[in-house]
């Protein structure tokens, strides 16, 4: 079983009361329609028969205790539709409210290279388009239940005409759920290209609309549209292909109500017009009570291919949460370099020489070689992602900020901050007075990936964020690029009086004299033959130079 099917197995068993229920609503539902249907048959042509019987017949006819049980079975009918829907979407959504999550801390908390793989795009078709594919199938968990109701009380009804009704609804149903099943099967590719083609153009779309302003800027729209448009023309092509092959499952489902409503029409004519017309009615609304098993077997291979596509993002067993202890103050070592707990390092070189890379394999956002780095001596390749990560309050090299408040932000690095921490991580990195002018405060909406702020202020709020996080070490990669002198001071100033009052030790990337000479360790990185990095030993410690603000 694969780590997504032990999730919706969970699933399962944790919504097993209202799938429950959603089956007896399901049931109720097939019951009440076919004994409906049946009992409205037998009822008109009884009474046509009495009509034409005679007067005498006509008023010696029961009218109301039919009329009754046909109001009464409506009713059934339309509250346990409505019972079903209700209990079977209350449970599926309750489900995804796990499941999403649980996929997206899969796929954050996973290898780092099965994480890089994907674009933002293919991993939001996944978390969208897939899950609704799969929560579709998981709200049709009550259609065989229902079926199978609808089938035993069509062969009773069935069964007053004798039992070559019975038997030939019988035969009908399972040549219509034989002939469904073969062709589910020649639905799989079609399906599991939809699937494909629809994350496709998801991503195409997606990385178009994040470069429009580029695009537009060097005229390459049409190119760009073109890519688009052949991602959708893919998507037409296999929903075209689908649809061909899902046709006939409607087709045969029309066939088999003539075939069974026939059937037992002329099987059950030696008993009665009015019991032939029960018989041929309850057989078309039992064929009719399959309808939601066929369009499950219609819909396998795309839930097939949703199934998969969202196993990928939880390449291992789903399981709760670690807890991150980190202990208090570790101390690290770098590629054999010792680094006290309180310590401030620069990592230092030309670009390319693979600082950053470093940075990200600290975090587990790359694969690392054991051996690189070790926490508290421990090396850091054995140690859980979760605690690798609390170790470190990280501000990026580039800053990507979610769509939110500068409030929202501020919580990614600590969600039980109080505003006045928020306020005095906001005035360590120079922007307390920008986000104080703005209309709202800390409930200012900074748009989409944070374009309602400059480059500037979205790496300071970056790292304000960092600042935030309840860390012993803080990883900063080049926090003060771009930044004018006079705003860098001022960050320069902040981050050595926040280094003084938290005692956390300090990891920095950057090219700039002014950040760089917060550091009493300075460590060239150089790229050796084969792009692999090595740190030559570090420099002596220097003394820290206090600063005044």
């Amino acid at each position: 079983m694969t780590a997504f099917d032990t999730l919706i197995a969970g699933e399962r068993r944790r919504q097993r009361r209202r799938l429950w229920r959603a089956s007896g609503y399901a049931a109720v539902v097939a019951l009440a329609s076919v004994v409906l249907l049946g009992l409205s048959g037998w009822f008109i042509t009884a009474a046509a028969v009495a009509g034409l019987a005679g007067t005498i017949a006509a008023q010696g006819f029961n009218y109301v205790l039919p009329s009754a049980g046909i109001r009464l079975l409506a009713i059934l009918r339309t509250a346990g539709r409505y019972g079903e829907r209700l209990a079977s979407h209350d449970a599926a959504f309750d489900a995804l409210a796990r499941i999403r999550p649980a996929l997206f801390l899969g796929f954050a908390a996973g290898p780092a290279d099965h994480a890089l793989a994907l674009t933002q795009g293919e991993a939001t078709a996944r978390i969208v388009q897939d899950v609704s594919v799969v929560e579709a199938q998981f709200v049709r968990l009550s259609a065989v239940p229902g079926m199978i109701t609808a089938l035993s009380s069509g062969l009773l009804l069935c069964a007053l005409g004798g039992w070559r009704p019975a038997l030939a609804l019988g035969v009908c149903l399972a040549g219509v759920l034989a002939l469904a099943t073969v062709l589910a099967r020649r639905l799989e590719a079609p399906g599991r290209e939809v699937q494909r083609a629809s994350g496709a153009l998801k991503d195409a779309f997606a990385g178009v609309a994040d470069a429009a302003a580029e695009l537009r800027c060097y005229g390459a729209e049409a190119a760009a549209l073109a890519a688009v448009d052949a991602c959708s023309l893919r998507l037409a092509e296999a929903q075209r292909a689908q649809a061909g092959v899902s046709g006939w499952f409607d087709f045969i489902q029309a066939v088999a109500l003539g075939v069974a409503g026939v059937s037992a029409l002329l099987l059950a004519g030696p008993s009665g017009a009015p019991i032939a017309a029960l018989c041929a009615l309850a057989a078309v609304m039992t064929v009719d009570g399959a309808g939601p098993v066929l369009r499950s077997l219609a819909q396998r291979s795309a839930v097939r291919e949703a199934t998969a596509r969202l196993n990928e993002l939880l390449p291992d067993a789903v399981a709760e949460a670690q807890v991150a202890n980190c202990g208090a103050a570790p101390s690290l070592a770098l590629l054999g370099t010792h680094l006290p707990a309180g310590a401030r390092v620069a990592l230092i070189g030309a670009s390319g020489t693979g600082k950053t890379t470093l940075v990200e394999s600290l975090l587990g956002l790359r694969a690392v070689t054991a051996g690189t780095a070790f926490i508290d001596g421990t090396d850091i390749a054995a140690i859980p992602l979760a605690i690798r990560r609390a170790t470190f309050g990280w501000a990026p090299q580039d800053a990507a900020l979610l769509a939110g408040t500068v409030r929202d932000t501020l919580a990614l690095g600590d969600p039980l901050a109080d505003e006045a921490a928020m306020w005095a991580a906001l005035a360590d990195v120079a922007l307390a007075d920008v986000v104080a002018a703005m209309p709202h405060g800390l409930d200012s909406w900074v748009g989409e990936h944070g374009v309602r702020l400059s480059g500037g202020e979205r790496r300071r709020l970056a790292l304000a964020r960092a600042y935030l996080v309840p860390a012993p070490w803080l990883l900063l990669d080049e926090p003060t690029e771009g930044l004018d002198a006079a705003t860098e001071r001022r960050v320069a100033d902040g981050l050595a009086a926040r280094l003084e009052r938290t005692r956390q030790g300090l990891v920095m990337v950057s090219h700039r004299p002014a950040m760089v000479a917060l550091c009493d360790r300075h460590c060239p990185i150089v790229a050796a033959p084969g792009l692999v990095v090595t740190l030559p030993t570090a420099t002596e410690p220097q003394p820290r130079r206090s600063r005044r603000r």
